[in-house]
């Protein structure tokens, strides 16, 4: 059993930048794909971006790719998810998961965190 806690949503302005963390607990961690999806009102959950077990692979959808960065630190037991020249476009809730073999989808995914309201005006 994981259970994973998302912190640092908040409101941010167009351009700006937010730091998301997802604390997992357990000692597999390490034994976890980790991902990020996010829900906007209205509409379907969607992969944002995911990292191998081991961090050294990342993969990330278009429509964040290089403003968005995935990271994870295997001693803390933390995933990240760095996001910068943010856009109203990117308000949504959004979630960790984990899973032995996640991938973009999230039906490859076991566990998931509560969420955490990203808001970015313009």
């Amino acid at each position: 059993q994981v259970q994973l806690v998302e912190s640092g949503g908040g409101l941010v302005q167009a351009g700006g930048s937010l730091r998301l963390s997802c604390a997992a607990s357990g000692r597999t961690f390490s034994t976890y794909r980790m991902g990020w999806f996010r829900q906007a009102p209205g509409k379907e959950r969607e992969f944002v971006a995911r990292i191998s077990k081991n961090g050294f692979s990342a993969y990330y959808a278009d429509s964040v790719k290089g403003r968005f960065t995935i990271s994870r630190d295997n001693a803390k037991n933390t995933v990240y998810l760095q996001m910068n020249s943010l856009k109203p476009e990117d308000t949504a809730v959004y979630y960790c998961a984990a899973g032995p073999m996640g991938d973009s989808s999230a039906r490859t995914y076991e566990y998931w965190g509560q969420g955490t309201q990203v808001t970015v005006s313009s």
